[in-house]
């Protein structure tokens, strides 16, 4: 903290968990899809890995509601196909 305070930086942790809703929203899945269902985890490897796993399902696999039901894969490459090309 000293260090952030020489360089005249601050750093602000969340009051409540309202303030960075969409984090505590993604960690409340995380946990109830894929923490608690799958334990007791033997090793933080074993966490690491299902981890990983867990993120590439959510992003190419889960459908997102706030996405209309696609998933976050299939909205990028939508974004980049409808953007003009950059002749530059």
């Amino acid at each position: 903290m000293k260090l952030l305070l020489d360089q005249s930086l601050t750093h602000k942790l969340p009051d409540t968990p309202y303030d960075n809703a969409l984090a505590e929203t993604v960690n409340g899945l995380y946990k109830a899809e894929l923490i608690y269902p799958q334990g007791p985890w033997t090793s933080v490897g074993e966490v690491e890995l299902a981890t990983l796993r867990w993120v590439h399902w959510w992003n190419t696999k889960r459908l997102h509601e706030a996405l209309d039901y696609a998933t976050p894969q299939e909205v990028e490459i939508e974004y980049h196909l409808t953007q003009p090309v950059n002749t530059g």
